[in-house]
């Protein structure tokens, strides 16, 4: 797990103190090591900041150089098939000076150009510099675990694991993207394909960039698609409900042996959910565990650390608690170092201070995101497919009428109002969201008359509708395309990353993705009484009888307790108020009183607080 840097200049050389310092922004990522390379003529350099998992010799050591063809690779992430690629490369006739994946990834280029991403299992993202076509070539995992930022100018281009790099350049004008702040206001985080600024845009996953540095222009292409693979495939639905069991646990147990691999210590991120029990489950076959949980003690319902305790003895797992009932505010001040776009997810406090606890223990740490994603695990699965039986029942004009009018009637907060807003919407041709932040009239209200031109976050979301498939189809794809790889895995990169740990994730290999998306009927994910059908089956089979099916918890932190907190409430006021620039002041005032009238509005809160210390921060052109 690394952190990667580069820069083009058509016009001008490149300044390699003021690159290396650009670099050093991101040596979180990286600490082991750090190194630059440059072309002859100063202006293509590629930088890379490593943190040693496979290979601790300098033989790892990037850029890496294949010297039979003058190829360059700064390479952030983890190959788990490398192994496997080395042997079939070493046949075909290449030799390799390093026992690295980094140089397979170099190797397998040389051999077979773009086709080479179609056959890596693990998370990266990477810059190759094809020194025989002049092209850089970039590219992204299928799921989007590993960051990749880009810009384009008519003379320049840059890429880079995180933001910060690129928005030193003092070329670049660092505008709020109105489009991305409207996405983040309404579902959390910015559209997979741009970032909060404009001009600097995000690599999506699955995607390969070429860019020609004879003419400064690039294309963009899939490697990999969910959604054309969706077009043209059909579910399996004559296996019995074994032959699905079976066949999840044989595929998590391939994920799982090949990211146990490393030449550091591993660890698993344990919070007492499902998903992270099964991987330790089956984890603990392969090797003995050390394994880590939040601890509430003074919090009891946001404590899952005895249903931890219960996986940890059972596997008989080295198990550490963090005791994290006492958080202070300013947390979020250091939380906007590492996330240079705002999220609104409070979970990222806990996962950050996990994070800092692990590293003292492992460089490698294995957790369960994705499960929700692939096998229906959200509680809006059930709630939008009971909602689109009632659809299915009254008129469409009817529903928007009620969905129109109880956004005026009802405050924001009011428990049923965006279940009564999601009714509103077509089923048939569209993707409800229920997990709505702010939606229109909300954000018309909340944002200044002249920081928000249209309604984009809801036209984004229309366009990510699949043909032919039904409402869990339709919503468990979005949620994989979107808030699985903006939210969840920026989540955990920034707030591992920060503390130089390596997180992994197995049921993202890409097997296990196809499996629930390609082959798995949607009886086996959620009805509308259910959720994580075949995970809770296959739960039964190997996990402790004591262990509680019914729960869904996860890393969540007791904000609306923190904010009855005097230091809490008066940071949050001073973020709310003095501190604001682009937000109604009076909404800002209405909404915080509505958090002592029991409205759950504390999420909303903390993402327009953490917002604003962002916009402090960063300081962009509003």
């Amino acid at each position: 797990m690394c952190g990667i840097y580069g820069y083009f200049s058509s016009r001008d050389v490149i300044d390699e103190v003021s690159f290396i310092k650009n670099l050093d922004l991101i040596n979180h990522r990286g600490p082991d090591d750090s190194g630059v390379w440059k072309s002859k003529d100063s202006k293509l350099m590629i930088g890379h900041k490593r943190l040693s998992i496979f290979d601790l010799s300098d033989a790892g050591k990037q850029p890496m150089v294949n010297e039979d063809n003058g190829d360059i690779i700064s390479f952030n992430g983890e190959i788990y098939n490398f192994k496997e690629l080395r042997e079939e490369l070493i046949k075909l006739g290449h030799s390799f000076m390093s026992s690295s994946d980094t140089e397979v990834i170099l190797k397998a280029y040389q051999e077979w150009k773009e086709d080479t991403f179609t056959k890596l299992n693990g998370m990266f993202s990477l810059a190759i510099f094809d020194s025989e076509r002049k092209k850089l070539v970039l590219a992204r995992d299928r799921a989007g675990e590993k960051p990749l930022y880009f810009f384009s100018s008519d003379n320049e281009f840059g890429f880079a694991s995180e933001l910060k790099p690129l928005i030193s350049n003092k070329l670049l004008k660092k505008r709020i993207d109105k489009r991305s702040l409207d996405c983040f206001l309404s579902f959390g985080y910015s559209p997979r394909q741009s970032s909060i600024f404009e001009n600097i845009n995000k690599l999506e996953p699955g995607f390969v960039l070429s860019y020609d540095l004879s003419n400064n222009s690039f294309e963009k292409k899939t490697y990999w698609s969910l959604k054309k693979k969706l077009t043209v495939s059909s579910r399996k639905t004559a296996n019995d409900e074994d032959y699905f069991v079976d066949k999840l646990e044989h595929l998590l147990e391939e994920s799982i042996s090949l990211q146990l691999e490393a030449d550091v210590p591993v660890g698993v991120l344990l919070s007492g959910g499902l998903d992270s029990s099964l991987i330790t489950s089956i984890a603990s076959r392969k090797k003995n565990l050390r394994t880590f949980t939040v601890k509430f003690s003074e919090h009891a319902s946001f404590d899952e650390s005895k249903h931890a305790e219960l996986i940890a003895k059972e596997f008989n797992t080295n198990h550490t608690e963090l005791e994290a009932s006492s958080i202070s505010p300013n947390i979020i001040e250091e939380l906007v170092k590492y996330y240079d776009e705002p999220m609104l997810d409070s979970s990222m406090i806990p996962t950050f201070l996990l994070s800092k606890e692990v590293r003292k223990h492992c460089k490698v740490a294995i957790g369960g995101d994705g499960g929700d994603e692939l096998f229906g695990g959200y509680k809006h699965y059930d709630r939008l497919i009971r909602l689109s039986r009632i659809a299915n029942v009254i008129p469409l004009s009817s529903r928007k009428f009620i969905g129109e009018i109880s956004q005026f009637i009802l405050p924001i907060g009011f428990k049923g109002r965006n279940w009564a807003h999601t009714l509103s919407k077509n089923f048939n041709n569209s993707v409800p969201q229920i997990s709505v932040f702010f939606n229109y009239y909300d954000r018309k209200k909340l944002l200044k008359s002249d920081s928000i031109t249209e309604n984009f976050a809801d036209t984004y979301r229309e366009e990510s509708f699949i043909e032919n498939s039904s409402i869990l189809d339709r919503a468990t794809f979005f949620d994989f395309m979107n808030y699985l790889s903006e939210d969840i895995l920026v989540k955990v990169d920034r707030a591992s990353m920060a503390s130089s740990l390596e997180t992994r994730a197995p049921f993202l290999d890409y097997r296990l993705i196809e499996f629930a998306f390609l082959e798995l009927p949607n009886k086996y994910k959620a009805t509308s009484s259910q959720r994580k059908i075949i995970l809770k089956k296959l739960a039964k089979k190997i996990l402790p009888k004591e262990f509680d099916l019914k729960r869904k918890q996860g890393f969540s932190l007791p904000l609306s307790k923190f904010f009855k907190d005097s230091s809490w409430k008066e940071f949050i006021e001073s973020k709310l108020f003095d501190k604001n620039v682009i937000f109604n002041e009076s909404y800002l005032k209405y909404l915080y009183s509505s958090l002592d009238k029991d409205r759950s509005n504390s999420e909303r809160i903390f993402g327009l607080v953490l917002f604003n210390t962002w916009l402090e921060k960063y300081n962009p052109n509003k």
